[in-house]
Parts: structure tokens; C-alpha cells; sequence
């Protein structure tokens, strides 16, 4: 089977309520498409490559941190 079964995106997840399983989804980086009865499609392969450590195949979400020297440089002109 091409794609991951409904029980194994839960597996997958941790998570049982499809926005939730999106969020999740999200978080790790996997690629995913929401189908028209609202389901989850998630291709196998991709899982596999991520999960056998393919990390050309994953996006790694942008870690964002303040601008600490707009605040240092805010702090001293008060």
C-alpha cells in the first residue's frame, strides 16, 4: 500500500482527531496532503526515508529566536 493506513498516521501521531494529527504532522516536518472527506494521506516512502534517517527527504521547521540585539540596543537608549 502506497499510503499510510488511517490507523497508522494515529500510530504515527499519537493523536486521534485529525487537527491534531495535522499539527503534529507539521511539527515533524512530514509531508502530508488533507483529502476531501478530511482524511490524512501520508505517502509510505516518505515516512520510510524519514524514519531510516534520509534527512534530505525532511524540512526542518525554522527555529526562530528573538532579536537580541534590537532589545540589548532598545534597553540602551532608555
Amino acid at each position: 500500500m502506497p499510503f499510510l493506513s488511517d490507523a497508522e498516521v494515529c500510530q504515527l501521531t499519537k493523536k486521534m482527531r485529525r487537527s491534531a494529527q495535522v499539527r503534529a504532522l507539521r511539527f515533524m516536518g512530514v509531508e502530508h496532503r488533507i483529502r476531501s472527506d478530511g482524511t490524512v494521506l501520508i505517502s509510505r516512502s516518505h515516512i520510510e526515508k524519514i524514519l531510516d534517517g534520509d534527512s534530505s527527504s525532511v524540512r526542518f521547521l525554522d527555529e526562530r529566536e528573538p532579536n537580541w540585539e534590537a532589545m540589548r540596543a532598545k534597553k540602551k537608549k532608555l
